[in-house]
């Protein structure tokens, strides 16, 4: 959902007051004032144009205003953010469609009288000028967190609850969202300023990320912007949430490690607690130029979207994950060095990867992962002589993961290719897998590992990067690689992530290959916390199982490896041995693949040659199913069952 560190914060005074009248002007220029009102509830939001969370609820805000119009509470909403201008107010309000009066409070004024700390957040108050209710609007969104529908509407019983002439049954919660951009006055014998030493350590830190453009929800290259989220940027550093990178540093070495030296982070301390001065603009660096459009060494070869129209998202709710098949109509194979998704709507787009889905009877090794947009991915790097392989007569599967954000939206997600120089393919590059489908974690359970092996080791493999894979109840992992008998390393850890975080799905690349000529197996640990103490828990009182959506779980982890890539003449020799060699008697095949076609003849309905999840019962769905979807399509194509069957017979 966000993917910058938001937080929560208490007040210094969380017992109700009596708040005083004040006078601002609207956007339209119109006085925009709060005074007694003896029959009539105000509704004051506090909002920011930047703040996911703001942007997240300015939807229900809206919607809270129109469904209590008639009944004499009023909505307005008040901007305190110094880096937010009255344009990009304007903006805001006119994109999030809000018509209830909008004021900027330039000074902090109406911010402080209340001891507003963060956006959104929202005072309830009654005709006297009482505060009646403070907090959240309820409590659907969090920091990281996006669930399909509220567990309490705060706000919305509150009112109604005042409406009825009740006390309001909780008259304060805890706020979520990004701390209030204040005006602060710098002190007079400044050591740190924002052009000399400030805009560096953002350079070398921050704005890969927050750019214009860029996964970040705001930019940190202007000052204007910079200082109005001083405060924030020093609670995040100070809690470990900036920059987002999650292994333990004293396991591996990984190439795109995200860390901050401690001499960065005292800079952005000291210039805060200074007030935040400007400097002068003459020792301002250089600004970075950063690639617009497509993040590829180039160009792409070629564009390919999901489908020719938009797929629909919902305002609100569950979208179960979508799968559009692609026919790229390669006609004969093709090398990929380089590939991006490209979301169509960011702001929906949870997660999308593209998978390789090779024509029936093809020599393929490895899930068929092509390329993702995930949270915290950013592209692996590249060299000409490694490339993925796309057979001729592959199709291209894009699975869709949306969350909806309140508003109906719209999206077509594409991937761009660049090809390589096929004479220049030295190395495949190959994802493979190890998983868990059939754990079960138990209710209120703080400590459950499940675990799982990566094996056999493709000759000549070489380990080129782990990307761990969980939902909310995700809580750590490790990697460990255990070598063949007589092998002098043993057992080493590759990878440890002591605090998961789902938000950041990191790619963590090796800064050195490991051959894994002499590995056996890379064995992962995964660690769920099903317990109440974990914030982010869907229900701690449900017992939980292998599932797409969040509320459910995973415990898989992806190996990008390299391998000597095999020429036509050594792939035909190989996969005559593989023939050969094949110990599967020819009944044993033959019955498997009658098995297979049985089932297809039973359940493909519309006779594409697919068996989809939802065409079998919920006990073959739960683990049958996942364990013979091999390229995790959610669809079964001939070969994976006769590989599913042939293991049964054996």
């Amino acid at each position: 959902m966000c993917l910058f560190g938001l937080a929560r914060s208490g007040y210094a005074d969380d017992q109700p007051f009596q708040a005083a009248a004040f006078e601002l002007q609207d956007l339209q220029g119109q006085p925009l004032t709060m005074d007694e009102n003896a029959d009539g509830l105000t509704v004051i939001c506090f909002l920011g144009t930047e703040c996911p969370l703001a942007k997240l609820y300015a939807v229900r805000l809206q919607t809270l205003s129109e469904s209590f119009s008639g009944q004499n509470v009023r909505f307005i909403g008040i901007n305190s953010n110094r880096q937010d201008s009255a344009e990009e107010l304007a903006d805001f309000v006119d994109d999030q469609r809000i018509t209830f009066p909008v004021a900027k409070d330039y000074d902090n004024v109406v911010a402080d009288q209340f001891n507003v700390v963060r956006t959104p957040e929202v005072i309830v108050v009654d005709g006297d000028l009482k505060v009646r209710y403070r907090g959240r609007v309820d409590d659907q969104y969090l920091p990281g967190v996006s669930r399909s529908q509220p567990d309490r509407a705060d706000l919305q019983i509150a009112i109604e609850e005042l409406l009825a002439g009740k006390a309001v049954s909780v008259p304060v919660t805890q706020p979520e969202g990004c701390l209030l951009g204040r005006v602060t006055r710098p002190v007079a014998e400044a050591t740190v300023t924002f052009c000399d030493q400030v805009t560096r350590v953002l350079q070398r830190n921050c704005v890969q990320c927050h750019h214009e453009g860029d996964i970040g929800p705001f930019a940190l290259t202007d000052y204007d912007e910079v200082v109005g989220w001083g405060d924030m940027m020093v609670e995040v550093i100070d809690n470990q949430r900036m920059p987002p990178w999650h292994a333990d540093p004293s396991v591996g070495h990984f190439t795109n490690a995200r860390t901050m030296s401690d001499r960065d982070k005292q800079i952005i301390r000291d210039w805060v607690d200074q007030g935040m001065p400007y400097g002068e603009a003459d020792r301002l660096p250089d600004p970075i130029e950063f690639p617009t459009g497509w993040q590829l060494p180039r160009h792409p070869d070629r564009v390919i979207e999901m489908r020719g129209r938009p797929f629909a998202i919902p305002a609100d709710g569950t979208v179960e994950y979508q799968y559009f098949v692609v026919d790229p109509k390669f006609e004969q194979d093709v090398w990929v060095t380089a590939a991006e998704v490209v979301p169509g709507n960011r702001g929906v787009v949870h997660h999308s990867i593209v998978f390789i889905r090779p024509p029936d009877g093809t020599e393929f090794t490895g899930i068929g992962w092509l390329a993702a947009y995930v949270p915290g991915q950013r592209l692996p790097a590249t060299r000409p002589n490694l490339a993925r392989r796309i057979p001729a007569g592959s199709r291209l599967v894009f699975q869709q993961h949306y969350t909806p954000n309140g508003r109906a939206q719209t999206d077509i997600t594409k991937v761009g290719l660049v090809f390589a120089d096929e004479k220049n393919v030295t190395q495949e590059r190959l994802t493979l897998t190890a998983m868990d489908q059939g754990f079960e974690l138990k209710p209120e359970d703080a400590d459950q590992t499940v675990t799982a092996d990566m094996r056999p080791m493709p000759r000549g493999a070489k380990l080129l990067a782990i990307a761990p894979h969980m939902h909310y109840r995700g809580n750590q992992f490790k990697a460990t690689m255990i070598s063949k008998d007589g092998a002098k390393d043993g057992t080493k850890d590759l990878l440890r992530v002591p605090n998961y975080d789902f938000n950041w799905q990191h790619n963590y690349e090796l800064a050195d290959p490991i051959d894994l000529s002499s590995v056996k197996a890379i064995k992962t640990e995964f660690v769920f916390d099903n317990s109440k103490a974990n914030p982010f828990n869907p229900d701690p009182a449900s017992y939980v199982t292998w599932g797409d959506q969040t509320w459910e779980e995973m415990a898989i982890a992806f190996f990008d490896v390299s391998r000597p890539r095999q020429r036509d003449s050594e792939a035909n020799k190989d996969k005559a041995s593989k023939s050969s060699d094949d110990t599967v008697p020819e009944d044993i095949r033959k019955k498997a693949e009658k098995m297979a076609d049985d089932f297809l003849e039973r359940f493909d309905t519309d006779g594409d040659g697919l068996v989809q999840r939802a065409d079998v019962p919920l006990t073959t769905q739960a683990r049958a199913f996942r364990r013979s979807d091999i390229d995790r399509d959610r669809a079964l194509n001939r070969e994976e069952l006769v590989k599913q069957f042939r293991s049964r017979v054996k």
